[in-house]
C-alpha cells in the first residue's frame, strides 16, 4: 500500500513514468526548471497574468521621428516628457492612456504592452512596436 502512494508523487515531480524521452518534453529535469521559473517571478522574469494595465505610449508616425524619441528615452529623458514632445495623438498628457483592460486595444500593441514589466516614467521600461496608427513605443506603469 504505500509504494501506491509514492508512485503519484514521483510521477507529478518527473513525470518520468509517463513517457520519459519520447513524452511531450515536459519530463525530468525540464520540469523542475518550469518550476523553479515561475517561484522566481517576483525577480521580473515573468509576469503574472494581468487583466488590465495602466499604459503610456509615444505615437509617431514617421519612423525617424521615433528613433528620435528613443535617443531621448536613451539618453535619460523621462518617458512623459519625451512623450509630451514627440507624440502625435490625443494622448498628450505624457502619453497617458489609464487603465486598460484585455481586447480594448490593438492586437499588436497589446500584446506587446501586456509582456512588459511595470515601471516608472523616470526610469522607464519600453518596448517598440508598428501597428496601423504608426510606431509606438510603450512602457506600462501597473497592473492588475
Amino acid at each position: 500500500m504505500p509504494a501506491k502512494n509514492k508512485a503519484p508523487k514521483d510521477s507529478a515531480k518527473a513525470d518520468s513514468s509517463k513517457g520519459g524521452s519520447g513524452g511531450k518534453g515536459k519530463a525530468g529535469p525540464n520540469s523542475k526548471k518550469d518550476k523553479d521559473d515561475t517561484s522566481s517571478s517576483s525577480s521580473g522574469k515573468q509576469l503574472k497574468p494581468a487583466t488590465a494595465i495602466n499604459a503610456r505610449h509615444i505615437l509617431c508616425e514617421k519612423h525617424s521621428k521615433k528613433e528620435e524619441a528613443l535617443t531621448k528615452l536613451r539618453d535619460g529623458g523621462k518617458f512623459d516628457e519625451v512623450a509630451r514632445e514627440f507624440s502625435e495623438d490625443k494622448a498628450r498628457q505624457g502619453g497617458s492612456l489609464g487603465w486598460k483592460t484585455r481586447g480594448s486595444l490593438d492586437a499588436a500593441f497589446e500584446k506587446a504592452a501586456y509582456e512588459l514589466e511595470p515601471s516608472t516614467t523616470g526610469s522607464p521600461k519600453y518596448v517598440e512596436v508598428k501597428t496601423g496608427h504608426g510606431y509606438h513605443i510603450i512602457m506600462v506603469e501597473g497592473r492588475r
